[in-house]
């Protein structure tokens, strides 16, 4: 008998609508860590947790000591830790800025902004599946049945396609796939058809502006020559290949696929992908060229693309490969005080400057160490490490021990921000990001310790009375906050420091991808059995 490829298999719950339990991963639940406390410990209970928490986050683990780590009962602290942040963080929320975007926590009001065309409850489809992840399932319940009864998609503004991709496509996705509720599904198709007119352009490059009710598109008035964005319009794939398999309608792949075709042809200077392209004619608008800022993502979906497809894109991974080795060669730089550090270009010329969104690549580049060719497996290793240490030595070297925007060297800095500009953090995770991948595949404790360096810098500085807030000068002594807790503080920050001490078998690395908000996607598999007729796709998270 011939072999034929099986049906798309999602993972196991999403056939018996059975909920996924991270407690079965051996994720300590708050129970859990209660019991494992000591009788002085036991003063943390659950009905004092709030008060308590600063105590327990200054407390536990020391400061700088790694072995500590490696004890189960601290691990279920530190989950425990998270898992109060984010009940803080959400409870806030809903207190103060229920159903608006985002939460100012120092006046006590919401957010709404003009990223999301109208659309609403950023905050509540972004946190959706930490909730779930963590257990917190009244949360989950209550931002559940808001996203069923008050999340309007027949909105009439203007909307990032970017944003509103990665932050409600990917949200309500992985909420679909973690917990099999076909409302996540219905919402998320009706979403992703009000997509689709942005690409109505000569190219098929979606322009990076549209208006949800209308269809109408534009660029951002602030690109050059009406360009399209690389990180914008390559930072679609991954949402876009689900879209398709759960519809069976093939044009969203078709849209990603056609703008990779076009990538594909033109000429790149020395190998690298600019960050401003035309949507008309299909050419760069200038050359310059960011891991951070405007160009990183598109990177990264390069590999997860590959990697999502169950290693079956090859030619997302000779795009993934190439870039990486274009960049090495251009881009990666050494400080005198030997911190690797990827610089921007700009025209042949080097900008000696280093954003925190780039602070992601640690993560990316360890990903993609097993699959690149062998003789560079080790060297990718050693690159991800280097580059996640420069990023740690840039929230080292400030006073709050949290990161800048962006750090410099050049004119005797290293890894420190020269820029007033520069100098502020508004609840990033890139850096965590990366500890938490290089924490999964390399198993060294220091990326636990750098995690809960991270924590208690955002208790010490960034958690306020109500909420968490970005800071506006991380070399500052005293903090001055900017009001602001952003919807990927639960998404991402949050998530990955959860992830960072969960054991590794809570959301493998091979059976899911993390879209750029932190929202995990199953791979889909390509499964042949015997004797079936019919061709299609298979998901798994098993």
């Amino acid at each position: 008998m011939s072999e034929v490829c099986t049906h798309t298999q999602y993972p196991p719950h999403q056939h018996t609508h059975a909920p996924f339990h991270p407690s079965k991963h051996n994720s300590p639940s708050l129970l859990f860590v209660i019991v494992a406390l000591t009788q002085e410990q036991l003063f943390f209970t659950i009905s004092k947790t709030t008060q308590a928490f600063p105590l327990l986050v200054t407390s536990c683990p020391p400061s700088g000591y790694v072995k500590c780590l490696a004890d189960p009962p601290v691990i279920g602290i530190c989950l425990l830790a998270y898992g109060l942040m984010m009940k803080f963080a959400w409870d806030n929320y809903k207190s103060f800025a229920w159903g608006k975007n985002e939460l100012r926590p120092l006046t006590r009001n919401g957010h709404i902004g003009n990223m999301f065309g109208g659309l609403r409850g950023a905050s509540i489809v972004d946190s959706l599946d930490t909730l779930y992840i963590m257990g917190l399932m009244d949360e989950y319940n209550d931002a559940k049945e808001w996203v069923e009864t008050s999340l309007d998609l027949n909105s009439n503004g203007e909307a990032s396609l970017f944003e509103v991709n990665i932050r409600y496509v990917g949200g309500l996705l992985s909420a679909y796939y973690l917990t099999g509720e076909e409302m996540f599904k219905r919402k998320v198709m009706v979403l992703g058809e009000k997509l689709l007119p942005a690409f109505n352009t000569p190219t098929g490059i979606p322009r990076g502006v549209i208006n949800l009710g209308s269809g109408t598109s534009w660029s951002w008035g602030w690109a050059s020559a009406g360009s399209s964005i690389l990180a914008e319009f390559g930072t679609l794939h991954l949402e876009f290949v689900h879209l398709s398999e759960l519809s069976n309608n093939g044009i969203y792949t078709e849209k990603v696929m056609n703008i990779r075709k076009l990538l594909n042809k033109i000429e790149k200077p020395h190998g690298l992908y600019p960050n401003f392209l035309s949507p008309v004619s299909g050419n760069w608008v200038q050359h310059h060229v960011s891991i951070g800022g405007l160009g990183d993502s598109f990177y990264e979906y390069l590999i997860k693309s590959y990697l999502m497809s169950d290693k079956t894109d090859e030619e997302a991974k000779k795009m993934y490969y190439s870039a990486l080795e274009a960049i090495e060669a251009n881009l990666v730089q050494k400080s005198p005080g030997g911190l690797t550090y990827m610089a921007e270009w700009r025209g042949g010329i080097l900008d000696h400057k280093m954003g925190h969104l780039a602070c992601f690549s640690g993560g990316m580049v360890v990903i993609g160490a097993d699959d690149g060719a062998p003789e560079k497996r080790q060297h990718y290793l050693d690159l991800a490490a280097e580059i996640t240490h420069t990023c740690h030595e840039s929230y080292s070297r400030s006073a709050t021990k949290l990161g800048p925007e962006a750090f410099r060297f050049d004119g005797g800095a290293e890894a420190t921000a020269t820029r007033l500009s520069d100098r502020y953090y508004i609840l990033r995770p890139e850096v965590i990001e990366s500890y938490m991948y290089m924490w999964r595949l390399t198993h060294d404790p220091k990326y636990r310790e750098w995690g809960w360096e991270a924590v208690e810098a955002l208790e010490k500085h960034c958690r306020v009375e109500a909420g968490f807030s970005g800071i506006r000068d991380v070399y500052a002594q005293t903090v001055s906050h900017d009001n602001m807790q952003q919807s990927f503080f639960l998404s991402e920050t949050l998530k990955y420091l959860y992830l960072l001490f969960s054991d590794d078998d809570l959301l493998p690395l091979e059976d899911w991808v993390f879209n750029t908000e932190a929202h995990p996607l199953p791979v889909v598999r390509k499964s042949c059995l015997q004797g079936e007729g019919g061709t299609h796709d298979k998901t798994t998270s098993e």
